[in-house]
């Protein structure tokens, strides 16, 4: 039997995130997925980041057609307010999209997304990493199967002191607390509870710090959901690195810490009828896995999960929750069916990657 072509992908955008993790995650990816080409508006990046990894092609964002006819799938890494765009334009060319969440700024984005890859009959999948990743899935699968009882209540924080300037602390990027972090949070009390929220609130506050001020600097946030289930969590661009959530449940609770990150290990506790056990999972590639997932329902013409619906219904509850804070009051969420949710069949694990030197690109958060 002849061998299946690895799908050929393009990385659009040579910021950080792509540099230091998406770049390094196709070495790991290799049965199914081969990077071919780049995208980014500045020359020396493209120039330097050819010649480390022997690509065969390397575009403007001008040149972002004649790049869609030379690839099958591209990873967009852009800021924020430039996904719906890319997106569309990659569908429109017929070529398939895994696209860095938050999915898109807006619910409309959103939908352009999900529509212009309907009609052109690609695949769509949004870039929730911890959807593949081990003790994440550990963590659901033990709130699915009742060991921590019935599910009462999820708190999370997570925080960062941001650079100065970063391209999170911009409003015409699409940037703002609960877009780059908070979705995290959303995300894992809705595939924690297995459920929908149906009512939001939220407090934003700012503490006079000029690069914050067009963004929320600091966001308190409640989601009400519909079994009587309530998720807290506090996302802060000024604060110290804190990356923990804690699901509790009548028999037990698990408190997971750290655990959102990438460049590090992954930890929870888990208490039930006060026994204790931590679990612990070394520094791992978060990002071969989800090349590797997707490249598999391209080839075998299956619907992502995380799909374009997924990223749309966090994109929702961001929206709720800005204008909660705005308006100073709870607001409703319309009912909304997730038919289909993470399971442990989706875990892949990959060994984790050196940090790479980064060409004229700097992270998020302050040293």
């Amino acid at each position: 039997m002849p061998s299946i072509a690895p799908v050929r992908y393009a990385v659009v955008g040579l910021g950080h995130i792509a540099q230091v993790a998406v770049l390094p995650a196709f070495a790991h990816a290799r049965r199914n997925s081969k990077l071919v080409a780049v995208v980014s508006g500045d020359r020396t990046k493209r120039r330097e980041i050819t010649r480390r990894y022997r690509l065969d092609h390397a575009f403007s964002y001008e040149q972002f057609e004649d790049c869609l006819r030379e690839v099958d799938a591209v990873y967009i890494a852009l800021p924020n307010s430039m996904h719906a765009e890319y997106t569309v334009r990659a569908a429109k060319a017929g070529v398939h999209v895994l696209c860095e969440k938050p999915m898109a700024v807006t619910v409309r984005e959103c939908r352009q997304m999900v529509t212009a890859c309907r009609n052109a009959r690609v695949k769509l999948m949004i870039a929730y990493r911890l959807h593949f990743e081990t003790l994440n899935i550990s963590a659901m699968e033990l709130a699915r199967r009742g060991q921590l009882g019935e599910l009462k209540f999820f708190t999370s924080s997570f925080s960062m002191t941001v650079r100065r300037g970063d391209i999170r602390t911009r409003r015409d990027y699409g940037g703002g607390t609960l877009y780059d972090i908070g979705v995290y949070c959303i995300n894992a009390a809705r595939n924690l509870f297995r459920a929908e929220p149906t009512r939001v609130s939220a407090m934003s506050v700012n503490s006079g710090v000029k690069s914050l001020v067009e963004i929320d600097e600091t966001t308190a946030a409640t989601m009400q959901f519909g079994d009587g289930q309530l998720a807290t969590f506090v996302t802060s661009f000024n604060a110290a690195d804190v990356a923990a959530y804690r699901i509790v449940g009548t028999r037990g609770h698990l408190h997971a810490e750290p655990a959102y990150e990438y460049a590090e290990g992954l930890k929870y506790t888990l208490t039930i009828d006060g026994k204790r056990r931590t679990k612990r999972i070394g520094k791992r590639d978060q990002f071969a896995p989800e090349l590797l997932y997707f490249s598999d329902c391209i080839r075998n013409d299956r619907q992502p999960e995380p799909s374009g619906e997924e990223g749309l219904q966090d994109v929702r509850i961001v929206e709720a929750l800005y204008e909660s804070a705005r308006r100073q009051r709870p607001v409703a969420i319309r009912s909304f069916r997730k038919l289909v949710r993470p399971t442990s069949r989706q875990r892949i694990s990959r060994p984790g990657v050196r940090k790479p030197d980064l060409i004229k690109v700097q992270s998020a958060s302050r040293d």
